[in-house]
């Protein structure tokens, strides 16, 4: 369902049991996705800050010309990361008092889809280098794409499936609630 300003209202089932205006409801996703940015902003920039001293390293110079590829691959998408995890500050700061928290909360909503993506290529990216580096190539290749996978599963399968049901359920819900008041869309 799509409003006025042509953003998605997850909200839409909700709308009578909340009871907020939408200046409240965009209010409440904002803070919700604010929350989100939290959870996963510290480990972002701590894996990033860790990734840009391993130069500094005296092991980094043993690493083969393809693994400082696969390490320079891995840091610029965690910066990618920080950069799009922080990018709703920055949105934020643009429209502030511009009455267009429903731009903010799209924005907001698409940078954090984005940096998860990012930072699923970069975990998987950096489970591949390390591995790689202790037990060889082939094990790297495995390991990544085992990760790779795990997090396509748990950030991507299990929730579309989640909210896949939860439509289907609200749709029987309203189905079978129509059909005990006799306003089915089928009965003449």
């Amino acid at each position: 369902m799509s409003g006025a300003s042509g953003v998605e209202d997850p909200e839409g089932p909700y709308r009578a049991l909340r009871n907020e205006t939408p200046t409240e409801r965009l209010d409440r996703n904002w803070a919700e996705l604010l929350q989100e940015l939290r959870v996963v902003q510290t480990g972002v920039q701590l894996l990033t800050g860790f990734l840009l001293t391993l130069p500094f390293q005296s092991r980094f110079e043993q690493l083969d010309r393809y693994q400082v590829r696969v390490y320079v691959a891995v840091l610029l998408l965690a910066v990618t990361a920080v950069v799009l995890f922080v990018a709703p500050v920055g949105y934020h700061r643009a429209l502030f008092q511009q009455r267009s928290k429903a731009r903010l909360v799209a924005a907001g909503s698409a940078f954090a889809k984005a940096g998860l993506v990012t930072v699923g290529l970069t975990v998987s990216g950096g489970v591949l280098l390390v591995i790689d580096v202790v037990g060889g190539r082939t094990a790297g290749w495995t390991a990544g794409g085992a990760v790779a996978a795990l997090i396509l599963v748990c950030w991507y399968v299990l929730p579309r499936r989640a909210r896949r049901l939860a439509v289907r359920a609200r749709q029987e819900g309203q189905a079978s609630a129509a059909e005990r008041s006799g306003t089915s869309r089928e009965t003449p």
